[in-house]
């Protein structure tokens, strides 16, 4: 659903002859929506159960179609609004679902990993075959390329309702919301390790949506001519690579803890940037540059999903991971501001701050590695 709505981006606005601070506005709008609205989103997920807020996820979806489908007007901004919403949701509804069902069947850690791992390699395979089913969608006209993509989100968004609503019903173990906030006060917001967690997670997020923004201009600078088509499959397939390599580290034949491994893939994260920002030109290096940058990300996610395991309660996941998305959903709003209105700063100075939040994320889960670990499972007895 999200490969097919994400294929035309500029192309889709460009055609309905919006300008570019017009642009700019529907991504800004987007990310106030994300900010404002995701940390209430993650505590709702936690109070009324995954699956509920993972309908929510489809239910967006579907919305967007039909009104994609049915208007086929310049609606940016609400597209974008219920998109965002919609990423939110994803970005914490379907992981904690997925944990949650492994240790409610009592299955074993190495299948947990397995799943971590599967997660990014899937869901990088199917955005790369939203891109395939959206370019054979589309014609000579553009519009109705747009609408077919529309109608194909919007049955696939139906189709995943009825899997979602076929599943065995889901307990209700949710905490009351007065013992949710004192859980969450006390082991979320009252743990430093989780604070060295989550901004990491949102370093990582921060550097991946200045990435989405910014790799386009970056490669066409100068005026060249380049099928960036042919690129966006190859940064979704060096993410699928990574994630591979995680099974291998999670087999026991790495002599590095989890910790130790984040601290060198965000170092080498932040070096990548770094290059970037430099203000590197040749087409070949910015690609493999790049295509090295989402090959070290498709090994972080996993390896983070795996930490927020072993550090966040289940109850309180949702809320965890939302409530490290407003740090990077800020700074993101606050540089689309400066960057698209006043142009006080430039693509490479942005590229420079995430490097820096690249190597402040290193140095998070370093401190982590220094203040170690303690059975999350203890705080259900207290």
């Amino acid at each position: 659903m999200e490969g097919l709505l994400s294929v035309y981006g500029e192309l889709e606005l460009t055609t309905y002859g919006l300008s570019k601070e017009s642009m700019v506005f529907y991504l800004c709008v987007g990310y106030s929506t994300a900010l404002v609205l995701g940390p209430v989103l993650g505590v709702v997920s936690d109070l009324i159960g995954q699956k509920k807020i993972c309908l929510l996820y489809c239910v967006l979806h579907l919305i967007v179609g039909v009104w994609k489908r049915i208007t086929m007007s310049p609606s940016a901004w609400f597209a974008n609004v219920f998109l965002s919403l919609a990423g939110l949701v994803y970005s914490f509804g379907f992981e904690t679902w997925l944990v949650v069902e492994h240790e409610k069947q009592s299955q074993r850690n190495d299948s947990l990993n397995e799943t971590f791992w599967l997660m990014t390699f899937l869901e990088s395979a199917s955005l790369i075959g939203g891109q395939v089913l959206a370019n054979w969608l589309v014609g000579e006209n553009v519009q109705d390329g747009i609408a077919l993509s529309a109608t194909a989100s919007l049955l696939l968004s139906v189709v995943t309702i009825i899997c979602i609503v076929q599943t065995a019903k889901e307990p209700l173990k949710t905490l009351p919301f007065r013992d949710y906030s004192t859980a969450f006060y006390a082991y979320v917001l009252g743990d430093k390790r989780i604070w060295f967690l989550g901004t990491s997670q949102a370093c990582l997020q921060f550097s991946t949506a200045v990435f989405w923004i910014l790799w386009a201009p970056t490669i066409v600078a100068d005026g060249r001519e380049v099928n960036l088509g042919l690129i966006y499959p190859c940064f979704l397939g060096s993410r699928m690579l990574g994630s591979t390599v995680f099974p291998w580290l999670m087999s026991g034949q790495s002599l590095l803890r989890l910790e130790d491994c984040l601290v060198y893939i965000y170092a080498l994260l932040g070096i990548v940037f770094s290059i970037v920002a430099y203000d590197y030109q040749e087409i070949r290096i910015l690609v493999v540059l790049f295509c090295l940058f989402h090959g070290f990300a498709g090994l972080a996610l996993p390896l983070l999903a795996r930490l927020r395991t072993m550090y966040v309660p289940n109850e309180l996941r949702g809320g965890m991971i939302s409530l490290s998305q407003v740090p990077a959903n800020a700074a993101i709003l606050f540089f689309l501001i400066q960057r698209g209105y006043s142009n006080k700063i430039e693509n490479s100075t942005m590229m420079a701050l995430g490097a820096i939040s690249l190597f402040t994320a290193s140095g998070c889960i370093y401190m982590l590695r220094r203040w170690g670990k303690s059975p999350h499972h203890d705080w259900h007895k207290l």
